[in-house]
Formats: structure tokens, C-alpha cells, sequence
């Protein structure tokens, strides 16, 4: 047996079943006729109306969403209600209940079969956002997904086709795109602002003794654990390659290639993806990468990366991260006329090239209205219109993300053919899920 086949087998028990196969039935082309009879087809919401949502993963950065959406809740600003948690880890079950008062769910495919279910916001571990948005979206949900949109960037794109046949919204957790610094730049820039845009830097970085992405473990807690302390580990795994129960995967997740990109899908998708915004998206032609791990050896990804993604409109972006030095870079992008300087005081800066500095002195420009991502994300349900990190913004992001993990582990530069969207010579097999999606 083939290990992608074994792969499958094992994995056949990490979605409930039923739910799944009525979905694919309903959508096995990605076709719209069906929708209605998915689960928890979609509510259409007035003006007015209460958001019903649910939280899927509940770990630091879920909860923290849980929390504010519950402040929200109850000082009513935003009128939105969360009616619906879901982890597999019973401690963090039990946090979330405590915190909201919502229904508890084991599998969030039986959160999704709710049709008073508005919104679904995921905040589990990187496999796993490609497929309960997907499933999310099928079952008539608007979805607000943590970044990245995906591990992978064919899993991206199918993202993107679903949102584009269901019609839903869907808005990543990358929140400076709704910085409004980016969306002045992207207007400058268009005016002809800094002439024939040339090169683009962005960075960041960090350090700490204790090295990136360790965070606690809690003691005794797992698969064989009792009461709080269990983990539901095979579900957990879900789509990703079978391991044996490590509390380092599960806890410090980050660290390892089956759930994570390290540096590149946690925080070179911020960089990019507020740049995709000021610079309009825009799929690459290449991908090469550099760096390696320098300093902090309890991990399989990098602790120092550097890439760079060339662009089919004679630009190129170039990124560059530590996690064992914390001094960056700021983001500028540079013109053949002048470099427009995005981290000077919250505004944006142009400081013409010396031969049209003479006729166009320095000038700043205030920054424009920035907003909170998750409002953005509800106030586009209400409107039925696009969010700030919407599917072609994180689809674009995603692409180079991903080749960049592919160049970095395959030491290798990575060609990219983004009219027909495909990687020249075929995607590897580390760029790729061993179970495929199921949509």
C-alpha cells in the first residue's frame, strides 16, 4: 500500500462521517443547486439582526477571540451572540463554556449542521483551517479564519472557488489589512505616487531565551488522560500525517511541518498580506528562500528565514524574519521615482528619488481609517460584501507563502506559472497534504 493510501486509511475516522458525505453529495462540483439542502443551510440576516456565531479551537488565540466577541455580546455594540464552542481538548472545552455560556461541541461538524449558525470563527492549529472552512462555507456559514488561510497553496485556491460559488464571506485573521495605512498606499500608488514599483521589503522578527513557539504544556494532559485532561489526539491530527500522542506537537505546534510553516505561515502572512493589499494581489513567478535553524534546535522549522518572490509585473518582495534576533526591517516599497515608507507614525511617507526630489519634495500622508479586523469581517456579513483580507487577498498570499516552505525544505528555487496557477514541474510532496481535502 502506497503512503498516501495509508495515509487515508488511518485518517478515516477524523470527520464525522455522515456530515461529511452529505456535504460532498451536495457540493461534489462545487455547484450551488444543492445548497439548501446542506446542513444549517444559510440565514439571510437584516440589517438589524443578531450574528449568531461559533468558535472552532479554543487554544490561546481562539479564546482570545472568544473573549472579545463575548464583551461584544455583552455591551451589545456589535450585536452578536456566540451560541456554539468547539475543541478537543476537555479543559479548553470547559474554559469556553465558562467564558460564554455556549453550547459545547466534541466535532465541529455537529456545530455546523446548526441552522441558527450564522458565522463560524477558527482558531484551531494551521492543517485543519482549509477544510472546516470549506466545510463551514457548504453548510451556508460565513467564515473568519485565522492566517494562514491554509498550509498549502492548492488548498488555498479551492478556498477561494468555494467562497466564489457559495457566495459566502470570507474574511483571514490577518488584521493589519484593515489597517488603513495599506489601503492609502494602494490609492498613492495607483496615482502614480512613487512611478514604477521596483522592490519591496517587510520584516519580523523576534527573540527569546526560551525560544519562539514554546509555550506551556500542561501536565499529564493527553490522549489517556481522564476528565479535563483529556485530548482527543486522532481527531486532532485530522488531515496531517499520523504521529505517535507528543504533547510537543500538540502544545508547541508551531515547531513542526505537519501542522505549521513556522516563521512563513504564522508571521510572514502578516508581512505579505497587508502588502498584497497596498500593492494589489498578485500571484509570483518565482520563489527562493534562505536561512535555516541557527540557534533554537528543538524544531523542525527554521528559526531564521529570508525570501524572496519574484513578480510577473517586474517586482519583487523580498522578507526577512529571525526568531533569534529581534532587530528588523521596516516596510518600504520602493519606485523607480520614490519609496513610500509605511512605518513612520501610523501615516505614509514619500521620499522622492534624488533626480525628482527637486519638483516633489518629502511629503506625509495620514494613514486613512483603520478598523478592528472582526468588525470589518461582521459588518461585510450584514452588507454581503467583501472583507479586508478577503478569499483573493489570502489567496494570493498564500501562494508564495507556501512555495516559500517548499524552497526552504527543498533547498531549491521554485517556479510558479500564475496564469495557469500551477507549479512549473508539478507541486512535491512536502508542498502537498498526505490526505487530500474532501470537498
Amino acid at each position: 500500500m502506497s503512503e498516501h493510501k495509508e495515509q487515508a486509511k488511518q485518517s478515516q475516522g477524523w470527520s464525522r462521517r455522515d456530515f461529511l458525505r452529505g456535504a460532498a453529495a451536495g457540493a461534489a462540483t462545487l455547484g450551488l443547486g444543492s445548497l439548501a439542502s446542506l446542513p444549517g443551510s444559510a440565514r439571510i440576516l437584516g440589517a438589524n439582526d443578531r450574528i449568531n456565531i461559533g468558535v472552532i479551537g479554543c487554544g490561546g488565540q481562539g479564546t482570545g477571540h472568544l473573549r472579545e466577541l463575548v464583551s461584544w455580546q455583552n455591551d451589545g455594540t456589535q450585536n452578536v451572540q456566540v451560541i456554539a464552542v468547539c475543541d478537543v481538548y476537555e479543559a479548553r472545552k470547559n474554559r469556553a463554556k465558562a467564558i460564554s455560556g455556549a453550547q459545547v461541541y466534541h466535532h465541529y461538524g455537529d456545530m455546523l449542521a446548526r441552522d441558527d449558525l450564522d458565522a463560524v470563527l477558527i482558531g484551531t492549529p494551521d492543517h485543519w483551517h482549509a477544510q472546516i472552512s470549506i466545510d463551514a462555507m457548504l453548510a451556508g456559514k460565513d467564515v473568519y479564519c485565522e492566517k494562514p488561510v491554509t498550509l498549502y497553496w492548492e488548498e488555498a485556491k479551492t478556498v477561494r472557488e468555494v467562497v466564489r460559488r457559495t457566495g459566502r464571506v470570507f474574511q483571514c485573521g490577518a488584521q493589519s489589512c484593515s489597517d488603513g495605512r495599506f489601503h492609502t498606499a494602494r490609492q498613492l500608488i495607483r496615482e502614480g505616487a512613487i512611478g514604477k514599483v521596483v522592490w519591496t521589503q517587510a520584516g519580523y522578527s523576534r527573540n527569546s531565551t526560551d525560544g519562539e513557539w514554546n509555550w506551556g504544556i500542561d501536565e499529564g494532559a493527553g490522549p489517556h488522560a481522564s476528565g479535563e485532561g483529556k485530548i482527543d489526539w486522532e481527531l486532532w491530527q485530522g488531515p496531517a500525517r499520523r504521529r505517535p500522542w507528543d504533547p510537543e506537537r500538540y502544545f508547541r505546534f508551531r515547531k513542526f511541518w505537519d501542522y505549521s510553516g513556522g516563521i512563513a505561515t504564522d508571521l510572514f502572512f502578516h508581512c505579505l498580506s497587508h502588502l498584497e493589499v497596498a500593492l494589489g494581489p498578485e500571484l509570483p513567478s518565482r520563489v527562493s528562500a534562505g536561512g535555516g535553524i541557527f540557534v533554537q534546535h528543538d524544531r523542525e522549522v527554521p528559526d531564521t528565514l529570508h525570501i524572496l518572490i519574484d513578480h510577473p509585473s517586474d517586482h519583487t518582495v523580498i522578507l526577512v524574519s529571525s526568531m533569534a534576533n529581534a532587530v528588523g526591517v521596516p516596510d518600504i516599497i520602493r519606485g523607480h521615482e520614490a519609496s513610500m515608507y509605511l512605518d513612520e507614525g501610523g501615516g505614509v511617507v514619500i521620499r522622492p528619488e534624488g533626480a525628482w526630489a527637486q519638483d516633489h519634495p518629502e511629503r506625509r500622508v495620514p494613514g486613512g481609517r483603520s478598523y478592528d479586523h472582526k468588525m470589518n469581517f461582521l459588518k461585510c456579513m450584514r452588507e454581503r460584501s467583501k472583507p479586508t483580507c478577503n478569499e483573493d487577498v489570502a489567496y494570493a498570499t498564500e501562494v508564495p507563502i507556501a512555495l516559500s516552505v517548499i524552497a526552504i525544505r527543498e533547498q531549491r528555487t521554485v517556479l510558479f506559472d500564475p496564469v495557469k496557477e500551477e507549479v512549473i514541474g508539478g507541486t512535491p510532496e512536502c508542498g502537498r497534504r498526505p490526505v487530500p481535502l474532501r470537498v
